[in-house]
């Protein structure tokens, strides 16, 4: 008697700015949204509030905007969903715990699962957080087991480094999540950051002196990350599409016949809330 495949259902939250997702996934993956807040009224990142709003309401300078995590309730009512709906076990993949309370949250929610739910943090955000759970929700589309399922997202989050620039630091320092970038306040018309996520959170990577300089410079550093790797690519920006589309010409050209997937979009409300208008984003998935 044929032993029947594992069912496990993929859970990540809506900072992936996942794109169209690919037939191989399976429909195995179930986004929950963050909340944003702007002035005062409160709503779900893209089904209520867009990343046009954000940099508007940015831009104003005397508008508060600000962000918070999903409920455990949220989180256990989809798992409680996806298991009932016949997953065997769920893997939630999520953003960087030093930058939001979501995977704490969605650790809290597991809890009451009985290890049929386990919790990631991938220490990143945007794609950093997107291609492992893609990876994962491949790996379950497949017929992977959770142990394998889990597997195959720490690898990928393993292969993937995330870099960004941003105009001023002023709305990371406004929500707390700087971190070690915390140093560069005093001087902060002066140095334009390039800045990466780890398991510190955000990070300063390296510190140029002009706007044109650090955007050149992120290029070569994500080349470098790439090494001789063929690679998946995603840009990301806030208000920027120019400065997007100019970046990822620049990366086809230095990286060539190696890239295989190439995706470009706006950052949503959550994460564009903390980079402020002008942010690029490079996010480089080495596939092996």
């Amino acid at each position: 008697m044929t032993r029947p495949q594992p069912a496990v259902a993929v859970v990540t939250d809506s900072t992936a700015y996942l794109p169209p997702l690919p037939a191989t996934t399976g429909g195995r993956l179930t986004v929950v949204p963050l909340a944003v807040v702007v002035n005062g009224v409160p709503g779900l990142e893209t089904a209520d509030i867009d990343s046009a709003t954000v940099a508007e309401a940015l831009g104003a300078r005397r508008v508060a905007v600000t962000t918070s995590r999903p409920s455990p309730e949220a989180f256990a009512e989809v798992y409680r969903r996806l298991l009932d709906d016949g997953a065997d076990a769920v893997l939630s993949v999520h953003l960087s715990a030093r930058l939001s309370g979501t995977y704490d949250a969605a650790t809290l929610a597991a809890a009451d699962f009985g290890g049929k739910v386990e919790v990631i943090d991938t220490e990143s955000t945007g794609m950093g957080l997107g291609f492992p759970a893609l990876a994962a929700a491949e790996a379950a589309a497949g017929g992977g087991t959770l142990a394998e399922v889990r597997a195959a997202a720490e690898a990928a989050a393993g292969r993937t480094t995330t870099l960004f620039y941003v105009d001023t630091l002023e709305f990371l320092r406004r929500g707390g999540r700087i971190g070690a970038a915390a140093a560069l306040l005093g001087t902060a018309l002066s140095v334009k950051p390039i800045l990466h996520t780890t398991s510190e959170g955000v990070v300063v990577r390296e510190k140029v002196r002009t706007a044109s300089r650090a955007l050149a410079r992120l290029v070569d550093i994500a080349v470098e990350s790439a090494g001789s790797s063929d690679v998946d690519v995603a840009v990301h920006h806030l208000a920027a599409p120019d400065r997007a589309d100019a970046l990822l010409t620049t990366l086809k050209e230095r990286i060539g016949e190696r890239l295989r997937e190439v995706y470009l979009t706006e950052v949503g409300a959550v994460v564009g809330a903390h980079v402020g208008p002008g942010m690029v984003a490079v996010v480089v998935h080495r596939i092996s």
